[in-house]
């Protein structure tokens, strides 16, 4: 069973991501005259090509992906057929992905050309947090998407379909639907059925015999009428996604492989007190969460974003694994210092330790004092036992504390 969220629908909010006619905007990419023309990628009208992707101009006369390609020059007799180069939308795509994990540590790659990007703790607001997104993916690799931005993964995704249909002007939609914590239902009620998740022609059909043409009709009808017409909890999940309710997490795709605390902040700084001292703090809770894992890192790195969502990353390794807050705090400080400039505002920090696996340091004879090792082991188990009894925040150095005015 997948994890649910802990988050209640009103503090979760996802983004879903649709790179518009992504083959088509590659392709473009490669060969700039194709730019404004009907064009589509695919196979051969001869035999059984289809249409992968087509251009908006095309669209325009009616082709459609996965229409046979006979069908569409029939349409579009200026066509313009382009074999696909997949490697080139691999590397493309890849390039999106990278982007998108500088915004969130959580992202959930759907296909080539789609994902889900949890925000729920980025601040400020989430229209603004998708048009900088849209902004930087166009400014740094000429791609356009469109966004919907919701409280869950359903209407999150459904919310970029009806956001990408409302626009009428022939180009990239570049479009971004939000739909607010508390108005899912209301939102998806005047949709047709075929809209919702799971619904298909045949499922559709069922529906449209019981009078059920839109979403807000399946909302309201009797739960067990839908749950004769396809079982107990087919028609429970049917219903609960009518009304706009689905509690499943980002999935992220790959294993964690690094231990890592970044901040973005509500207005870009360029504070260095403050910078460093969240370098510091983000070092301790770093330590404390690789000692209660038992693991040790062996590679330090920072993550800097500019206001321009421009993003670096940059480690380097310790001369021995470690959990010891104060070496993650020192390297991380000298990685800051190299690649921080005084003046220059900041829109994310954050630490990382990677190249993790169980202590393996093996102490010397003359490197290890009885006195001194127990002193440091009573310090820092008083300090986790403080810590889990009353939170992360109970104890701090002194050096973060602010002086009274």
């Amino acid at each position: 069973m997948a994890e649910q969220s802990t988050l209640t629908p009103a503090q979760r909010t996802i983004i879903h991501l649709d790179l518009d006619a992504f083959f088509c905007a590659v392709e473009e990419l490669r060969d700039a005259s194709l730019r404004g023309k009907p064009f589509a990628v695919g196979g051969s009208p001869e035999g059984r090509g289809v249409v992968a992707s087509c251009s908006y101009p095309a669209r325009k006369f009616g082709v459609r992906s996965a229409m046979p390609m006979a069908r569409a020059l029939r349409l579009c007799p200026d066509l313009i057929i382009v074999r696909h180069h997949f490697r080139d939308y691999v590397e493309m795509s890849n390039k999106v992905m990278e982007l998108l994990s500088g915004v969130s540590e959580t992202i959930q790659p759907i296909s080539i050309d789609e994902a889900f990007i949890e925000i729920s703790a980025m601040p400020g607001d989430p229209l603004v947090i998708g048009r900088d997104l849209q902004k930087a993916i166009r400014d740094h690799l000429q791609l356009h998407c469109s966004l919907g931005v919701a409280s869950n993964k359903l209407v999150a995704k459904i919310a970029t379909e009806v956001g990408k249909g409302s626009v009428r002007t022939g180009a990239y939609p570049n479009a971004l639907q939000h739909v607010p914590a508390g108005e899912e239902a209301a939102f998806l009620a005047p949709l047709p059925c075929e809209a919702l998740w799971g619904v298909g022609p045949k499922s559709a059909e069922r529906l449209a015999e019981l009078g059920l043409r839109s979403i807000g009709q399946i909302a309201a009808h009797p739960l067990r009428d839908l749950q004769r017409l396809f079982g107990p909890q087919g028609g429970l999940d049917l219903q609960r996604r009518a009304r706009g309710i689905d509690n499943s997490p980002v999935h992220t795709s790959h294993e964690t492989k690094s231990i890592s605390q970044e901040e973005t902040f509500a207005r870009d700084t360029d504070d260095r007190a403050l910078l460093e001292g969240l370098i510091r703090s983000q070092a301790e809770s770093i330590a404390r969460r690789l000692k209660r894992k038992e693991l040790y890192g062996s590679t330090v790195k920072i993550k800097l974003r500019w206001p321009d969502f421009t993003t670096i990353t940059r480690q380097s390794t310790l001369p021995e694994a470690s959990d010891d807050a104060r070496q993650i705090e020192a390297a991380a400080l000298q990685l800051f210092h190299k690649n921080w400039k005084l003046g220059r505002k900041l829109r994310l920090l954050g630490v990382g330790v990677s190249n993790l696996g169980p202590p393996s340091r093996q102490l010397g004879l003359w490197d290890w004092n009885p006195k001194e090792a127990a002193k440091q082991e009573r310090l820092e188990a008083a300090v986790r036992a403080l810590q889990a009894q009353y939170g992360d925040a109970a104890i701090h150095r002194a050096s973060q504390l602010k002086a009274e005015p």
